[in-house]
């Protein structure tokens, strides 16, 4: 079985409800995965916008979350998730407002894809809290061992 990411908030390439973005109370969405292949000694997650500012005309992808060194048992994470009800080990990066944690879709115009990508990694990360996108993705080359993905929808109204 292929590694898998869902959520029971929404489901891949549709609408992310208004709860989990800016507009709403900027929670993180419920998330699961299933088929973590066998070896893996840990995860990560990243979420990310590649449509910023403008999907018309993108010039960056913004990060809303970076996570890893989540234990390989994990199967996912709660509605809301703070940091003190992380799975054990695991460790948060600074997304693009240069801080942790989850930061909601908030588009200043246009809708935008927002990817959820869950990784598999045959060993557990040497690295501290705080790193962003780009040092995790170098961390993990030649570490990856599965991807799932969940891409959602936002549109501010």
């Amino acid at each position: 079985m292929a590694l898998q990411l869902t959520s029971t908030a929404f489901a891949h390439g549709e609408e992310i409800p208004r709860k989990y973005t800016c507009d709403g109370e900027d929670l993180s969405p419920p998330l699961s995965w299933s088929g973590v292949p066998g070896g893996t000694r840990s995860l990560a997650l990243i979420v990310d916008d590649p449509d910023a500012p403008d999907p018309r005309a993108p010039r960056r992808t913004w990060v809303h979350w970076v996570l890893y060194n989540l234990p390989p048992d994990a199967a996912g994470l709660p509605e809301g998730v703070e940091a003190g009800a992380l799975p054990p080990g695991t460790r948060q990066g600074l997304n693009d407002w240069k801080r942790p944690g989850y930061g909601g879709p908030c588009p200043p115009v246009g809708r935008h894809r927002y990817f959820f990508k869950l990784y598999a990694l045959g060993e557990v990360l040497a690295a501290p809290d705080g790193m962003t996108k780009a040092q995790l993705e170098r961390a993990m080359e030649g570490k990856i061992l599965a991807r799932a993905e969940l891409m959602g929808t936002y549109r501010r109204s």
